[in-house]
């Protein structure tokens, strides 16, 4: 399974890149499917719901389906994290998985960066950044692309995963 990263600190545009990103080479012909770090905690169900009640309930996995989709909640209830590598093998087979968060995990990398948010580049203390999508021009030894021209940061993605 080929495997890109989208990183960078918080309102610096990951969510927005990966989206366009998701768009622009499914377009393409292309599966893709995303994985998401949060770094807080997050609830997809909803109080009432008989899949919320089997969770309270103390269910340790609940797979929802329908016609439409698929869903399966596993509780940690007090467990690791998955690593990702763990959660990447729950995924069926697709042409590229993008992820957004995971700055510390060894996979490829564009680095999306905001001047307003003041922060600094994450790219120069870590390798596994190939790449920088920015909404202003940045020093940097690494490739350096507008946060909005979707179509080359794609283009770029998937030469370097050979697709």
């Amino acid at each position: 399974m080929r495997l890109y990263g989208v990183t960078g600190w918080k309102n610096a545009g990951k969510t927005g890149l990966m989206e366009r990103l998701v768009t622009e080479i499914t377009g393409r012909g292309l599966t893709v499917s995303t994985v998401k770090h949060a770094h807080h905690s997050f609830d997809v169900d909803h109080p009432g719901k008989d899949s919320h009640r089997h969770r309270v309930a103390g269910a340790s996995q609940v797979l929802l389906s329908s016609r439409n989709r698929t869903a399966l909640m596993t509780e940690l209830r007090g467990a690791e994290e998955p690593t990702l590598e763990t959660l990447l093998a729950q995924l069926a087979p697709v042409d590229l998985v993008l992820v957004e968060g995971y700055k510390r995990d060894r996979h490829p990398k564009v680095e999306a960066f905001r001047a307003e948010t003041g922060n600094p580049l994450i790219a120069p203390g870590d390798p596994t950044i190939r790449a920088i999508a920015a909404d202003s021009p940045v020093d940097s030894d690494r490739r350096v692309f507008d946060l909005n021209d979707t179509a080359a940061i794609a283009d770029f993605i998937l030469e370097e995963v050979g697709l």
